[in-house]
């Protein structure tokens, strides 16, 4: 130990000494792990704790990946998205997933099952088509985007102004009064890329257009619209605006840098019901010694209005649910509850999941790990964490345990819309991380359906969930905040 030289100074070294035991209490509890009633844990401890659940582990993956269950998380998606089919906010047909899900998690023998009734968006698509009229006619595969407004019955025929980015636009803004907007910005990443989604229609209503038509925020496109929600900015007319294809919108870019007119031809029945009643479905396997601990994992019931949504978000679900079973099939009872929550209304923007947090946050330390899985269920890779150091150095031995199956990785930045809430304020959380380089190929797409999912990764996706789930709800002691 080096004695800290101010310290020594002010205080005589023998009062340094005798104050040593308290300041080496105060390193350890800093830098590797207290419990509440400050005995402390080293590292070294946690790890051989969690090195005892190596053969608990192999179990559960034996039963997800060659057991008995294999397939099942496959099987019972497809048996719900064949069924049900798509499920927007506010639709019927998310009443009856919801009731659907309500009913098979009862049947499977799971606690607790309940629904948390919340009030979510009822935005209607209704009836909607593009033309292009000039330089020829031409017709045009668009998706209204969520929340859009409608236009009149006769529709918006106007010409177009092509741009790249949202400063090509404000640098040519005196073009744009009486046109529509025609966005083809290159795809960067989605997180960049969205913006034009979110924001493109009201940056357009700002230099005086009357409709926006974005880019597909994707990379791929085989003639396939994008749909998802867009916001309005205050005290900016709303305009109606849609995605359209990567084809159409280089085409009309092509068009234009040959100095070609281009007039448009749009009818949107879009239209803002209001706000609807739904609900987030709970299950659980309630805890044998902390049952008002909690780890949770999640997905999200609803899905766009196109599509199957068995990607986004039927996957999660299906791995979240598929979870908590092969735990129940293995007679595994944690020490704190594991519960999951199907999240309403994601899509357009965690409305279920932020009433989830007000009503629940007052127990906030009573959650110990919160879990989404909201970027597919392709191959599994590992986790992407948020969390202090020392709780990411309990995650790194956690993940060790699902060697057999090579999905180890823990990577930086825990995500997902409907667990930010909570790791904003301070709870560890953690985001399925897949090789999902195709994810944005599909997403909120009419080609997210069964056929982009994998049983085989479905296993594999679940294995892994239950682990980390049950593990971390079994351990002597909560992850450090």
């Amino acid at each position: 130990m080096v004695f800290h030289p101010v310290l020594t100074y002010m205080m005589g070294t023998d009062r340094v000494l005798g104050l040593l035991p308290l300041l080496v209490l105060a390193f350890l509890c800093e830098s590797l792990y207290c419990k509440p009633n400050n005995d402390v844990r080293s590292l070294a401890e946690i790890t051989r704790e969690i090195s005892g659940y190596r053969a608990i582990a192999q179990k559960i993956i034996h039963l997800a990946v060659q057991g008995e269950a294999q397939n099942r998380s496959y099987d019972r998606l497809a048996a719900f998205t064949d069924t049900v089919g798509n499920r927007i906010s506010g639709s019927r047909n998310l009443e009856v997933a919801i009731k659907y899900m309500y009913s098979a998690l009862i049947q499977d023998g799971l606690e607790n099952v309940h629904l948390e009734q919340v009030k979510v968006p009822h935005w209607v698509r209704g009836q909607e088509s593009a033309m292009m009229v000039l330089p020829r006619n031409h017709t045009m595969t668009i998706l209204g985007l969520g929340s859009s407004v409608g236009t009149s019955s006769q529709g918006v025929e106007a010409e177009v102004l092509v741009v790249e980015s949202f400063e090509e636009l404000r640098s040519r803004a005196s073009e744009a009064k009486g046109k529509i907007v025609v966005y083809n910005q290159p795809f960067v990443s989605y997180g960049e890329t969205v913006a034009y989604r979110a924001y493109g229609a009201s940056e357009a209503a700002k230099v005086g257009a009357v409709a926006s038509l974005i880019r597909s925020i994707t990379p791929v496109s085989i003639n396939s619209p994008h749909t998802g929600w867009q916001d309005y900015q205050p005290g900016v007319p709303h305009i109606p605006t849609a995605c359209i294809t990567i084809e159409d919108a280089e085409m009309m870019a092509r068009m234009a840098r040959r100095g070609q007119k281009i007039v448009v031809r749009l009818r949107m029945g879009a239209q803002t019901l209001p706000d609807a009643d739904s609900f987030n479905t709970v299950a659980e396997i309630v805890g044998s010694e902390h049952p008002e601990q909690v780890v949770l994992l999640s997905g999200h019931l609803d899905s766009w209005d196109v599509g199957q949504g068995a990607m986004d978000d039927g996957g999660g679900v299906a791995i979240s649910w598929e979870a908590l079973s092969l735990l129940r099939d293995l007679g595994l009872r944690p020490k704190r509850t594991i519960r999951m929550v199907l999240w309403t209304a994601e899509e357009q923007g965690g409305v279920g999941a932020s009433q989830y947090f007000e009503r629940h946050k007052g127990n906030i330390s009573n959650f110990d790990l919160v879990m989404e899985s909201d970027l597919g269920t392709f191959s599994p890779l590992g986790l992407q964490f948020s969390g202090t150091k020392q709780a990411e150095a309990v995650m790194q031995e956690v993940v060790k345990l699902l060697a057999p199956i090579n999905t180890t990785a823990l990577e930086e930045h825990g995500e997902g819309t409907d667990i930010e809430l909570w790791m904003e304020a301070g709870v560890p959380g953690a985001s399925l991380h897949t090789a999902d380089e195709k994810y944005f190929w599909f997403h909120h797409t009419e080609g997210d359906t069964m056929t982009v999912q994998s049983p085989v990764e479905m296993n594999l996706c679940s294995a892994l969930w239950a682990v980390v789930a049950y593990v971390v709800a079994d351990l002597d002691d909560m992850l450090p905040r």
